[in-house]
């Protein structure tokens, strides 16, 4: 995962955002005994927290390469400003909502859904956040889960590699509908991520999910 390093201001949202509280229960943190990992929740688990310590490097060419395609992707008829310019260094992350779900990214990108608040949220700046809100949510960075939604993703990687990524583009998607449904204003974006995530919590906590598939905000990538 490449890793945004941003130039941001007091103004800017990346400095209010984070970090969120575990979910707590009568004022205590929610930790739960860990099971026993099986050897594919193991390799898949170690591979996605190496990938948290990946910064993007520009030197690098598999990372240009990676931001080339992602522009691309995104702007197929506009041409790629300079690495080197101010807008360009902005352009330092690779979004799998796009690489996954094209067309949900670009109705994002362009803000198609909906009546838009007069304040939109910064879309790449949201992205980011998003990223840090999931590996929290799912404690991800420590040895092993002791959440209840990090423990539940475990269950997620057992069926798909790519858990991670496809939870983050429904993240993306539900933040984005809630950001509509509570008609939210700039200043309102934090409460939009908490209310998002806790959402997000409680569908993880579902019985009946075994794969991320199976979460009922799923449905939000098929519009």
């Amino acid at each position: 995962m490449l890793r945004a390093n941003l130039v941001v201001g007091s103004g800017t949202l990346i400095g209010r955002l984070l970090p969120f509280p575990s979910a707590t229960q009568n004022g205590q943190t929610k930790k739960l005994l860990v099971p026993s990992l099986s050897p594919l929740q193991e390799v898949r688990l170690k591979s996605l927290q190496q990938r948290l310590q990946v910064p993007f490097d520009g030197s690098l060419l598999e990372h240009q390469d990676a931001l080339k395609q992602l522009w691309r992707l995104a702007y197929p008829d506009r041409e790629l400003p300079s690495l080197k310019s101010d807008f360009g260094r902005k352009w330092v992350g690779k979004d799998p909502i796009l690489d996954r779900f094209q067309e949900a990214f670009q109705s994002l990108l362009h803000k198609r859904d909906g009546r838009r608040a007069e304040w939109e949220y910064p879309f790449a700046v949201a992205g980011i956040n998003m990223s840090f809100t999931l590996v929290q949510m799912l404690d991800i960075q420590s040895g092993k889960p002791t959440t209840v939604a990090g423990i539940r993703f475990l269950d997620l990687l057992i069926e798909d590699e790519m858990a991670f990524d496809n939870l983050y583009c429904i993240a993306f998607q539900m933040m984005d509908a809630q950001w509509l449904a509570m008609r939210a204003s700039y200043m309102e974006f934090n409460d939009v991520l908490k209310s998002t995530r806790t959402q997000l919590e409680r569908e993880l906590e579902l019985e009946d999910v075994s794969h991320v598939k199976d979460l009922p905000a799923y449905n939000l990538l098929k519009r």
